[in-house]
């Protein structure tokens, strides 16, 4: 069953300024579909409607146009239902007023008419100690350990995680991420919206990519590199580099560029050719000592897709 479905998801705002009005398309004609039981990633520079995404995804905004359904339901008409079993670390929005951390934990239980330990939930985040500060004390950090907690609340079948590592130091960001397996594990389909795409990469089983509201791409990770044509690194560690071993090695297809530092040779290659640069260093009569590869970063493939080069 899907978790998530988007069918023909269109959202205009219409905004107004001294000199008249004008129709500003936050998504266009989104179609997504994401399984029970992944971890999703969804990666998009700044403006590219992530955020419109998930607030369509939740109810708090209606699309303009085509159909929104979480957990089997239409979110249009069953909203608070799903929201019931949602959990939700949201971003640019933290806990707010004198109270504590603890108090926010279990009001958010309240709320929910769940029967959670509080203490196990702060236990779980690392908050144990700060959850009896005033939230206005906290870090942005800890406000981020704190949301955690509260999305945790209810064992959520759905966890929509919306930049979850902003604030956290590298510990705590380790900490999310053990988190975020541990409820897939229980059974929860777990949404991850961010910018830091190492934390998607460690993580996500699949990933979509927006720009300009616009789906652009739909895959594991890497299918999208094998798809975008982007480039490896393939570093042979050689006893002596044979005369003709690097001509040869420049002469196949899918190689873009070979360098040698002394015995060390480094070929930029796509991913497909990766086998055929280590096997032709062998038929030039290399004595071979070491092989190790890289893929291309996810950095440079998000790049590839949201400036328009992958087809």
């Amino acid at each position: 069953m899907a978790a998530i479905e988007l069918r023909g998801v269109t959202k205009r705002y219409e905004r107004f300024g001294l000199f008249g009005g004008r129709s500003v398309t936050a998504l266009h004609d989104l179609d997504l579909t994401v399984q029970s039981g992944e971890i999703f990633g969804f990666l998009g520079p700044n403006g590219a409607g992530k955020s419109t995404t998930i607030d369509v995804l939740l109810g708090y905004t209606a699309p303009t146009a085509g159909s929104v359904r979480v957990l089997g339901r239409d979110v249009a008409t069953e909203g608070p239902a799903v929201r019931e079993r949602v959990g939700v670390l949201p971003d640019g929005y933290g806990p707010i007023g004198e109270r504590t951390g603890r108090e926010h934990v279990e009001f958010a239980i309240e709320a929910k008419g769940a029967d959670d330990d509080p203490d196990e939930l702060i236990e779980r985040v690392g908050m144990r100690g700060p959850d009896a500060y005033p939230v206005e004390e906290y870090s942005k950090g800890m406000a981020q350990r704190l949301l955690l907690a509260m999305a945790l609340v209810g064992e959520p079948d759905l966890l929509i995680l919306d930049e979850p590592s902003t604030g956290l130091d590298p510990n705590g960001a380790r900490e999310m991420r053990r988190i975020v397996r541990e409820e897939n594990a229980r059974g929860a389909t777990v949404f991850f919206s961010s910018h830091i795409l190492e934390q998607v990469e460690a993580v996500c089983d699949r990933v979509a990519i927006v720009d300009g509201g616009e789906l652009v791409a739909v895959d594991t990770i890497d299918a999208l590199r094998e798809s975008s044509g982007g480039t490896s690194a393939v570093t042979l560690e050689l006893s002596s580099v044979p005369d003709d071993a690097l001509e040869r090695v420049r002469s196949l297809e899918g190689v873009s560029g070979v360098r040698s530092n002394g015995s060390t040779v480094v070929v930029a290659c796509e991913n497909a050719a990766k086998a055929a640069v280590v096997a032709t260093v062998y038929d030039a009569g290399a004595d071979v000592r070491n092989v190790t590869t890289s893929e291309m970063p996810l950095e440079d493939l998000f790049e590839r897709y949201t400036r328009g080069v992958a087809q």
